[in-house]
């Protein structure tokens, strides 16, 4: 009978942010980094202001809260006050 192996709070999972969005990849201890495209069953991310991509899948990834945004710019632009190569 239909409903009977239905979870009923049951959710498409959503689909990829837009490229430069910033997401919060828990797969790898919280780090955030900016959306840039889905790479066959994954999703494509680096570090705010530029870096390495790597991979992370999909279910494994969420927004990044206003505050997780906020911390993630800020150490980039203190990073480069300070002259690091980004």
């Amino acid at each position: 009978m239909y409903g009977e192996n239905a979870c009923p709070n049951a959710q498409e999972p959503p689909g990829p942010p837009a490229p430069g969005a910033l997401v919060v990849d828990t797969g790898r201890g919280d780090r955030v980094g900016e959306f840039r495209g889905v790479a066959g069953p994954y999703w494509s991310l680096r570090p705010v202001g530029g870096g390495t991509e790597w991979e992370a899948e999909p279910h494994r990834v969420r927004r990044a809260l206003p505050m997780e945004q906020l911390r993630a710019r800020t150490a980039w632009l203190n990073a480069r006050s300070r002259g690091e190569v980004l």
